[in-house]
């Protein structure tokens, strides 16, 4: 873990107490800080509270004696309303930040390590591991955490070439104004969040902050396949940023990486050159991955110039669990564990990338449903549809897509396997892809992910069957 000696003899207010924040406990204490900190959860605030903090509610906190609130990413900063804690920050002058900004603060005091910044709508997870996974490939120390894996306070502290490789959402960014990467990663932008930025130009607008801290020594790496992403691209380009590398899928961006026909092509120098057909590369299928890949490999290089060890990095990386994850070949049916999927646009990747799908959808909805999908419609042999959003899906399937409200995720699997079948499609697959947050029945994603797996292995007749 890092420790937070910047913070030592200071109090700081930590509001939430998840992960993130009981990190910054941790740190806090190993670095001679103090806290004051709340939870809505009793079990929470008692782990807190054997980690030395002050468990205060809201209307007792002493605002005179904190430095800074470090917020969870998710409380609500400015939409629909600032919380009740942000407020009272602000009316005591206390500035708002997040766990990301307090590491900021702590590892650029000296001798900074280089730090790779990955954000977008989709995609960010599987970018930032294999970013990683390149680097390692390369002989590179890499620590890789933030919005995936470990908080950032977890990491092991810097030493002499570490990379931080960091994973932040619309959030965390938002809540780290003094963010300074050495690589910024910007993959693709599409309507998310709008209930707690605002608007989609809120949103894109905070995405484009990964970018602020780079500076003449830093590389941007941007995905120009989706209109706000390419001006966000366009403005950087002029804005003193050191170097700014566009990436495409299908495109061949002016100095730039680029993938045709599942070829990377490494167009930073003249000719560009053939990297590697991705096609080889069994965790990443499809464009949509073929993004990641540009990106990462994009990021990498600015990193190192091993291009053959980036190739073998390539080749080698195992994937992520609940993204495209293949769980099981039971006979001839294919199932996937797509659970990461919780928008519309994230399940179209996964739906471009199969036929003679047998559909698992639904959860709480994100904004605009599923309509945007019908393009995949006629890939799909039949929908399961559960959760909350079952009845709304249910309509937009009318006359396009066989479908059933399944309700619970047990029972669409039953059905779907069942169906896969009996309909005799030639390589069915059984697809968990919900294009919704998972809330209204799970603790999140790799809950709902991990239950579909546990499903779908419950249903095997031996291990033989598997297929990873």
């Amino acid at each position: 873990m890092i420790a937070l000696t910047s913070a030592q003899g200071r109090t700081y207010g930590v509001f939430g107490l998840a992960r993130s924040g009981t990190a910054v406990l941790r740190a806090l204490q190993a670095g001679g800080g103090r806290a004051i900190a709340w939870d809505d959860s009793a079990e929470r605030r008692a782990e807190a509270e054997a980690l030395g903090a002050r468990i205060l509610p809201l209307e007792r906190w002493p605002w005179e004696e904190i430095a800074s609130l470090v917020l969870s990413p998710g409380v609500p900063l400015t939409h629909p309303e600032p919380h009740p804690v942000v407020r009272a920050a602000r009316d005591h002058r206390v500035d708002v930040i997040g766990d990301v900004e307090l590491f900021m603060r702590e590892v650029t005091r000296s001798d900074p390590p280089r730090i790779v910044a990955v954000t977008g709508t989709n995609g960010k997870s599987t970018t930032t591991a294999l970013i990683t996974h390149l680097l390692k490939s390369a002989g590179v120390p890499a620590e890789m955490g933030g919005n995936i894996g470990r908080a950032v306070f977890d990491l092991a502290p810097p030493k002499t070439g570490t990379v931080y490789v960091l994973e932040l959402s619309s959030f965390q960014i938002d809540l780290t104004p003094g963010l300074k990467p050495t690589v910024s990663v910007l993959l693709n932008i599409s309507p998310d969040h709008i209930d707690r930025h605002g608007s989609l130009e809120n949103y894109a607008a905070i995405k484009r902050r990964v970018f602020k801290g780079l500076g003449k020594a830093g590389t941007g790496v941007i995905g120009v396949d989706d209109p706000l992403s390419a001006e966000i691209c366009t403005a950087i380009s002029s804005n003193g940023v050191g170097r700014v590398v566009p990436i495409s899928v299908g495109k061949v961006p002016g100095q730039g990486v680029s993938v045709i026909d599942g070829v990377l092509f490494d167009g930073l120098t003249t000719p560009a050159t053939e990297i590697l057909d991705l096609r080889r590369c069994p965790a990443l299928p499809g464009p949509h991955n073929w993004q990641n890949a540009a990106a990462a490999y994009a990021a990498a290089r600015a990193l190192t110039g091993n291009v053959a060890a980036l190739v073998r990095g390539l080749e080698s990386f195992p994937g992520l669990p609940h993204r495209m994850e293949q769980v099981a070949q039971i006979g001839p049916v294919l199932f996937v564990n797509d659970s990461k999927a919780t928008n519309a646009d994230a399940a179209a990747r996964a739906l471009a990338c199969y036929e003679n799908i047998f559909w698992i959808a639904g959860g709480k909805a994100k904004e605009g449903g599923i309509a945007s999908l019908a393009p995949f419609f006629p890939r799909i042999a039949k929908a399961y549809l559960i959760g909350t959003a079952a009845q709304a899906f249910a309509q937009t399937l009318e006359g396009q897509v066989p479908y059933e409200i399944s309700g619970e995720l047990p029972r669409a699997v039953d059905a779907a396997h069942r169906d896969a079948l009996v309909t005799g499609a030639p390589s069915p697959v059984v697809l968990l892809s919900p294009a919704c947050a998972s809330f209204d029945q799970f603790r999140d994603f790799e809950d709902r992910g991990d239950q579909f797996r546990a499903l779908v292995q419950a249903r095997k007749p031996d291990k033989g069957d598997a297929a990873a």
